[in-house]
């Protein structure tokens, strides 16, 4: 079969939809916000492919699987197994590196296990384990024959003492000679030494020249020198004064330090054998930091100790402490005595200290919240003291090649990691091409997967966590095809999230690498480059929410331009509907913010100046420094000088321009909750005002119901068996754990008498329901709600439900929910708003909505500031701050500012040579 055949498709919105989707080709699927991309891709195709294969497994092992349920769909046929390369699939396990994820770090630690030159961990020696027999041929293959050589067995490197027992053992053995600080003295001559003074006593085994005849004389003389110095020899060239140390163990002959077996195992950071002991092979601790713990300026009775100022207990304990040593409770912190200040922090007596204490508890608390409380206030990471972040033991960092170490070669980037191993194959002789030759090439072609895919320049060292869910789908895409499956369906959620527009056609030549490995490859896309080349194209609508989940085409690219009907896609791509530019650029207010010496990660020393009451757009390469330059330094610094936060942050100098800002919100695309009870509704406070309505109605009242009643996180009107979730979670101990619908209200979260209450027809259960369209409507009589839901619709979320779990939201919702939640509150017109990558997710039309919508809060003299590749949001910027020219250490540089026609003039800008060919 050529094709894979759904039919009847009716998960989420679908609606009852039946679509072929030819294999062995790129396919996109498209549509806008909520239109049922997703659920068609993913909730239907991968999800049966993955029930189909889990079903094929035996009894014993789907009892530990459980049941995957079936997708609502009458059939699909011609499935091949499937494999999803998704966004949220990243491991937040703070062991997993970039290394790690793609397998190169396990190829790395078996290649400086059968290469590596091992050295001493104190002095820095080489050290080598040799047999009598390889050293031998060292000798012959090192030294000329006909040499003249001496054979010597160190006896005491650098060590004080007269050694006069020493002396008497050798001759006693028969050994006449001994080299005794660099000159050949007999045995019976020397008396004793200073015993105040350090020797270095080498005893003299043989003399002779050096030729094959004596080949055996010469491995016994080594023998000798084994035994005498507890394995190890020295061989000296008299003609050229050239000393060779060999050892029969991995020791070190000058510091007597003995190297651990080199194996893979020495190498692995998550095995106690290699792993740094005092961090366990994290490379930071966790530590409570006192400055965080402390307000200085106020006394103890004000508060100064920030997490017991409202806990009776524990703070009469600090002020009897206090007392007890003769300060007083009543002034300023930073004002009381070094010793006492000491004292409250690290403990006295039977006090153990505010510090001790937090450490204590966080180790030991089985408490959750507790824990996640300080963690978050209180505790920062520091760089392991002992191995200085390197994560693993002395002994394994002392093991090179071409002088580096396994942690060097991880800390950098993958363009110059793959030099690295290009230059080693290319010095490799014959014997170490036969031990090491495919283990390099395996290393090589992962690193050139992922420079193919646009992430060259990031380090194999990257924790996953760090990534953004387009690098962290591209490092899973990499991976795929080294792994060179055929004859199997891939589906990728937005794999080009996060990649400037000059990286788009490596990652597009990826996807036809992975098709022409006769895969089928199913890609869920608003990029309008990667539409463009696909072979095929489903588009679904028209609309998001209950107005999508129709095909409103499938077929050619090619066709759907030619005609695009009323397919909003096609008529994007025709040319018929096109987001413009703007009439005119702002100028802003006059007024700037500086940030000067920013030098966080790759920055270099940058100094940039933001103009206020315009549109910025921070542009450039992957890599190249804008996360660093915006999300680390530029918003601690100013939540930290605004709101006197204490919010780590890159490195700079100062900033300027302060007293022009009164107000920093940050929209980023982290999680709006971590349970399922946050959503949408919550979030935006427009549960509040939806409460307050149902506690007004006659029902509410004649029952006595207040607005508590309504809510599902208070007892009283949730249902208790699922604690107003809806979901009961099942823990499944080794794997993820599992939510199932509540037995007793069927998902409802509320009891049956609160249910009772309605409000025009509709119980706080079939609201919560409602997609903000269908609230915008149900509600429009009632204007504090409708404003909030107006905004949430204007954002592209018209099609999300109001009590949609936040755990089921993606990045791009999460983001546009909080810009929804942020326009609702009353402008102050010194605003500075960040974003980072606003249009995640968004199709076309929705992009020209946001844009919009940011227009709209410059306008009331606010300065947005946006992390963004689009080039639809970059044409309408006021201005823009491009850096580069590359990502990694070749970026950090301001490669150009000014507005989208000035920056298209700059040669050496990549983002202005695409807007460039936008506005001619």
């Amino acid at each position: 079969m050529n094709n894979i055949k759904v039919k009847g498709a009716r998960v989420h919105n679908l609606k009852n939809i039946s679509v072929e989707i030819p294999k062995g080709k790129i396919t996109v699927i498209t549509g806008l916000s909520g239109s049922g991309k997703s659920t068609l891709a993913m909730d239907t195709i991968y999800a049966e492919g993955q029930r189909r294969y889990l079903e094929s497994l035996s009894t014993y092992a789907r009892q530990f699987l459980g049941e995957l349920k079936k997708p609502d769909v009458d059939s699909i046929e011609g499935l091949s197994p499937a494999i999803a390369i998704d966004q949220r699939s990243v491991s937040h396990n703070p062991r997993s590196t970039v290394g790690t994820t793609t397998e190169v770090y396990d190829y790395l630690r078996v290649l400086f296990a059968k290469i590596g030159q091992p050295h001493c961990p104190s002095c820095g020696r080489p050290v080598e384990k040799k047999s009598v027999d390889q050293i031998v041929n060292d000798l012959f293959s090192k030294f000329q024959k006909g040499v003249r050589i001496y054979i010597l067995s160190p006896i005491a490197i650098d060590k004080k003492g007269s050694f006069k027992k020493e002396f008497s053992a050798l001759v006693a053995k028969g050994f006449v000679r001994a080299e005794v600080d660099g000159e050949i003295i007999r045995l019976e001559e020397i008396d004793e030494l200073d015993k105040n003074k350090r020797h270095t006593i080498k005893l003299l085994i043989d003399r002779l020249i050096l030729n094959s005849e004596e080949k055996y004389r010469i491995a016994d003389d080594i023998e000798i020198a084994f035994r005498e110095s507890n394995g190890f020899v020295e061989v000296k060239n008299i003609d050229s004064n050239e000393t060779l140390t060999f050892s029969e163990h991995m020791m070190c002959p000058v510091c007597n330090i003995g190297l651990p077996e080199i194996n893979p195992k020495l190498f692995s950071f998550n095995n106690p054998y290699g792993a740094c002991p005092h961090c366990h092979g994290l490379g930071y601790n966790l530590q409570v930091d006192p400055q965080l713990v402390l307000n200085t300026n106020v006394s103890i009775d004000e508060g100064a100790i920030v997490p017991y100022s409202n806990d009776g207990y524990y703070l009469s304990l600090i002020k009897q402490t206090v007392r007890l040593l003769g300060g007083s409770t009543n002034i300023a912190f930073s004002q009381l005595p070094h010793h006492i200040q000491e004292a409250v922090l690290y403990g006295y007596g039977q006090f153990e200290g505010v510090i001790n204490n937090l450490e204590r508890r966080y180790r030991e608390t089985e408490s959750e919240d507790v824990k996640e409380w300080i963690e978050r206030k209180f505790i920062v990471q520091r760089t392991c003291p002992v191995c200085g972040g390197k994560k693993l033991k002395p002994e394994a960092l002392s093991v090179t090649i071409n002088g580096l170490n396994i942690i060097d070669v991880t800390e950098l980037t993958i363009e110059k990691a793959y030099d690295f191993i290009l230059k080693l194959q290319e010095s490799f002789e014959e014997r170490e091409q036969k031990i090491a030759g495919e283990l390099t090439e395996e290393i090589r072609r992962r690193l050139q997967f992922m420079i193919d895919v646009g992430l060259g320049y990031l380090t194999l060292s990257r924790t996953v966590n760090t990534l953004s869910g387009g690098e962290a789908q591209r490092i899973r895409l990499a991976t795929q095809i080294g792994s060179g499956l055929t004859g199997v369906t891939y589906v990728l959620d937005e794999p080009t999230i996060g990649l400037h527009q000059r990286d788009n056609m490596k990652l597009i030549n990826t996807l036809k690498k992975l098709r022409d490995l006769d895969n089928t490859v199913i890609v869920v896309e608003h990029d309008e480059e990667v539409i463009r080349s696909a072979d095929y194209i489903v588009d679904l609508g028209p609309l998001g929410g209950e107005n999508g989940g129709r095909v409103v085409y499938s077929g050619p690219v090619s066709k759907l331009i030619q005609s695009p009907g009323e397919s909003i896609t096609g008529q994007y791509l025709s040319g018929t509907k096109k987001i413009d530019f703007p009439k005119s650029r702002r100028r802003g207010n006059g007024k700037t913010l500086t940030l000067i010496g920013a030098c966080h990660n790759n920055l270099k020393n940058l100094t940039v100046s933001i103009p206020l009451s315009t549109f910025v757009c921070v542009t450039g390469v992957s890599g190249s420094g804008k996360s660093s330059l915006i999300l680390d330094t530029l918003y601690p610094a100013l939540m930290n000088e605004i709101y006197k936060t204490r919010l780590p942050t890159g490195k700079y100098d100062r900033i300027e321009g302060l007293e022009n800002v009164d107000k920093v919100i940050a929209i980023d695309q982290s999680p709006i909750g971590r349970t399922p009870r946050s959503n949408p509704a919550t979030y935006t406070k427009v549960f509040d005002s939806i409460r307050e309505l149902f506690a007004m109605t006659p029902e509410a009242k004649a029952k006595g119901y207040s607005k508590s009643r309504f809510s599902f996180n208070l007892k009283g009107g949730r249902c208790e068996a699922c604690q107003g979730h809806g979901l009961v979670k099942i823990e499944m101990l080794f794997l993820a754990d599992v939510y199932v619908e509540c037995e007793v209200c069927k998902g409802k979260r509320y009891n049956e008498e609160t249910l009772q209450v309605r409000y025009k027809g509709k119980n706080i259960h079939d609201v919560l329901e409602m997609s903000v369209d269908e609230a915008l409507e149900f509600f429009k009589n009632v204007p504090v709600i409708f404003r909030t839901l107006k905004l949430l619709s204007e954002v592209g979320l018209g099609y999300i439900k109001l009590g949609q779990p936040a755990t089921t939201l993606s990045g791009g919702e999460s983001q546009r929910v909080k810009l929804a939640s942020e326009l609702r509150k009353l402008p102050t017109g010194k605003t500075v708003y960040i974003l980072d990558e606003p249009t995640v997710g968004l199709h076309f039309e929705d992009i020209r909505r946001l844009i919009n919508v940011l227009h709209r809060l410059v306008d009331r003299g606010n300065t947005v500031i946006v992390i963004e590749h689009n080039l639809d949001v970059i044409k309408n910027a006021d201005y823009i701050i491009d850096l580069g020219p590359e990502g990694g250490e070749q970026g950090g540089y301001v490669v150009a500012t000014g507005t989208p026609e000035e920056i298209a003039k700059v040669e050496s800008s990549y983002t202005g040579q695409f807007l460039k060919k936008l506005l001619r």
